[in-house]
């Protein structure tokens, strides 16, 4: 079996390409990056045992020299913020939704067998019932949410009119080691752990009961070999991965302060716009169509995250 993974150098996919070099059925890895927002580092402890090519997702010819006798495609690349979208959409539109249309031509036009795809649980929007399953009607409220959505579209285009076989996998806030904490767009967990282990106050935008299905990065990276293995069936589809629970951000900020040995307050802000209220997935549909089931409960997941950013 012959991988591609698109934004190997990012968090989730260099999750990916860290378990997939263990992987005995997994005859070669290539990684693609063009580091816009990636990082070499994430990468460096196996870059012996993958291709890599320094290539962005806008490239569509170099693209299709990259996915000749490649059997599947792993599409993690992206311009990946809420935040940043809202400040820059057409960047993020022309990475996010121009990009991902050259992969899917690229891997037509080369014989992939299958392209799995990294969505977001952003599609749903605010919508007020839950857990949100896939039969809901997405309500995007970003540009990079409805970016991600028109990739699903896309997608199941692809496969209705070519016959290139599709997964979507909606990422419910994914966390673990690999991710920065330090970017001005960074995520919640690596930003609320660098800031407690520094002994400073991390900020909560809203009054903190806000919730989220978070989802270790193992099971993520899981729900992706799965999707490979998956019957033809769930082709065309997307799917909920998470964590399955709800956890409110004020008590994240306290398992974390748990966790760490601290008890360092969060100070409040304004809200972000373009953030939901709540998240929690129903996740049946994957169980049902790509076997999988969250192997890592959440303060294990923080435990080896903690761990990660303690040996700096």
């Amino acid at each position: 079996m012959k991988l591609l993974i698109t934004g190997i150098a990012g968090f989730i996919g260099s999750s990916i390409a860290l378990e997939a070099v263990r992987n005995n059925e997994i005859s070669s890895i290539m990684g693609i990056d063009d580091f816009s927002t990636g990082n070499t580092q994430n990468i460096d402890k196996i870059k012996t045992r993958i291709k890599f090519h320094k290539t962005s997702i806008l490239e569509l010819e170099k693209l299709r020299e990259r996915f000749k006798d490649i059997d599947y495609v792993l599409h993690q690349a992206a311009i990946p913020s809420v935040p940043r979208s809202i400040k820059d959409p057409i960047g993020t539109s022309r990475v996010n939704v121009i990009g991902t249309l050259n992969v899917l031509i690229a891997a037509r036009d080369a014989g992939v067998k299958r392209v799995i795809l990294a969505s977001s649980s952003s599609v749903y929007g605010d919508t007020p019932n839950l857990p949100k399953h896939e039969n809901m009607q997405p309500c995007p409220l970003s540009p990079y949410a409805v970016s991600k959505l028109t990739n699903e579209i896309h997608a199941r285009q692809f496969y209705e009119l070519y016959g290139l076989e599709t997964i979507c996998l909606r990422y419910f806030n994914v966390f673990g080691p690999n991710q920065d904490p330090k970017s001005e767009y960074a995520a919640v967990i690596p930003k609320f752990i660098n800031r407690i282990l520094n002994n400073e106050k991390p900020t909560i935008c809203g009054d903190g009961t806000q919730s989220r299905d978070f989802t270790y990065a193992k099971d993520a990276v899981n729900a992706n070999l799965l999707a490979i293995k998956a019957p033809k069936t769930a082709c065309g589809k997307a799917f909920n991965i998470a964590g399955g629970k709800q956890i409110t951000i004020n008590d994240l900020a306290k398992t974390l302060n748990k966790l760490m040995d601290k008890k360092i307050e969060p100070v409040y802000d304004k809200p972000r716009a373009g953030d939901i209220k709540h998240s929690y997935a129903n996740i049946s549909l994957a169980k049902e169509f790509l076997d999988y089931m969250p192997k890592y409960g959440f303060e294990e997941g923080l435990k080896e995250t903690i761990d990660y950013f303690k040996k700096g």
